[in-house]
């Protein structure tokens, strides 16, 4: 087994400078490539190099890299970031594994860790996954011995947010080459967040009714549809809209000509874009054009749980969010591609039809879902906070994925790596070409 792991660009915040941590007392060596000054700045670890080429030029300086330093697997946040994207096509090419983190499938208390790729580039997604072969697990199993993320850390996240583009702001001129993922504008974002904050406070307050509302007129005759973030990579690869516009647009539109008059839905804007995005314009055209009145509403900071319990079901893209809803009993259409869209767990007919016939969840079968997700990708714990004292991550390991992120050193991974020697040109801090060849073909 190869000891020596390369880590990438990692979420905003200390989580790979704690995430090394673990890994190094695994019995890895930990190499960290920074791409920005917020990433150098929140990651405290020797062994870290920081890339101030352009994105042209990745490939080939991350694939220098990984010859020099002989790695044997990678980690990364987020598989669709473009420095990213590149990591993956080297990762396969030259049979190193590659583990990805994102937000849980599973919220609130979990992060997701898993190789090859996340959400639409899941192996989940390339193989049938019988859900009848999976064990039974009870509902009390289910929930056993789940650490739980603290009620407050928005505060904590804006800090770490803020501090991130502050720094990559106050030191771009290192790493003038660097294309962020989205806006790197450190005044706007900073105006964002407390923008943010601003509109929490005002809709928890002038919301305050509507949910309650909502329920008492149209308890089991409303859809649920949760909004997924503008710029969420998710929606833009991973389905067939272009826009959260595109969506609302199409769903609206199948709604209003598909569903009972007495039927009702609820669009949920996401938490994280409060600041960025509002839609009220827009709903209120859409309303009128459709003929909708009364029967649509939109919605900010509602308690998402009472929401779905009294739904008769929720349709999306492919936020996580349907998790939440088969969790509560209430039946999922997926309009884009996710891990959780299988036979037996959501609607597979038309959303034409799903309106009239939403069907049922089958909960033994979400159960067992469920468990299967905790026992191979999914870690109870958080980017944010650390859940426990365990660890130095602060996360909960199942058995499972706690054996195979450790070192030892008899073990064969099941991706062999290449064996390659360096011929010549391979300073890694320097610009020049890569020369490599086989020992095979040698």
């Amino acid at each position: 087994m190869n000891p020596n792991v390369l880590l990438l660009q990692g979420p905003i915040g200390p989580f790979f400078s704690r995430f090394s941590d673990e890994l190094s007392s695994r019995g890895f060596n930990v190499w960290k490539v920074n791409l920005n000054a917020g990433d150098r700045h929140f990651y405290s670890q020797p062994q870290a190099v920081d890339y101030t080429g352009t994105l042209q030029d990745w490939d080939t300086y991350l694939e220098r890299l990984i010859i020099n330093k002989d790695i044997g697997r990678m980690y990364l946040f987020g598989d669709c970031r473009a420095y990213h994207r590149e990591a993956r096509k080297i990762a396969k090419r030259r049979g190193i594994r590659l583990f990805v983190f994102e937000e849980g499938y599973i919220r609130p208390n979990y992060i997701t860790l898993e190789e090859h790729g996340v959400n639409g580039h899941s192996p989940m997604l390339q193989q049938t996954l019988d859900l009848t072969d999976l064990p039974a697990v009870s509902e009390e199993e289910m929930l056993a011995d789940e650490n739980s993320l603290p009620t407050k850390t928005f505060f904590r996240s804006a800090s770490y947010a803020m501090t991130y583009y502050i720094k990559c702001r106050l030191q771009r001129k290192h790493f003038p080459n660097y294309q962020h993922h989205r806006t790197l504008r450190v005044f706007s974002e900073g105006a964002r967040w407390i923008r943010s904050g601003f509109r929490k406070w005002w809709f928890q307050r002038t919301e305050k009714n509507v949910l309650k509302n909502v329920v008492k007129e149209y308890e089991d005759n409303y859809f649920v549809c949760p909004l997924q973030v503008h710029c969420d990579m998710q929606v833009v690869v991973h389905s067939k809209f272009n826009s959260i516009e595109h969506f609302i647009g199409d769903v609206l539109n199948s709604f209003a000509r598909h569903a009972a008059p007495n039927k009702a839905i609820v669009f949920k804007h996401h938490p994280m874009d409060r600041a960025y995005k509002d839609y009220s314009i827009l709903f209120e055209n859409l309303i009128g054009e459709l003929g909708l009145q009364g029967r649509v509403f939109y919605v900010h900071d509602v308690c998402l749980p009472t929401l779905l319990k009294h739904a008769e079901g929720t349709v999306l893209i492919n936020s996580t969010v349907g998790m939440s809803s088969l969790f509560h009993g209430t039946p999922v259409k997926t309009l884009g591609k996710a891990i959780y869209n299988l036979p037996g767990l959501t609607a597979q007919r038309s959303l034409e039809s799903f309106w009239g016939r939403p069907g049922v969840v089958n909960r033994s079968l979400f159960a067992s879902f469920r468990q299967y997700l905790v026992e191979n990708n999914q870690l109870n714990g958080s980017f944010v906070a650390q859940l426990t004292e365990n660890s130095a991550t602060g996360v909960t390991w199942s058995a499972e994925l706690a054996e195979e992120h450790r070192y030892i050193e008899d073990r064969v991974d099941p991706v062999a790596h290449p064996a390659l020697r360096v011929v010549g040109g391979l300073d890694v801090d320097g610009g020049v070409g890569v020369e490599v060849e086989d020992k095979k073909a040698a």
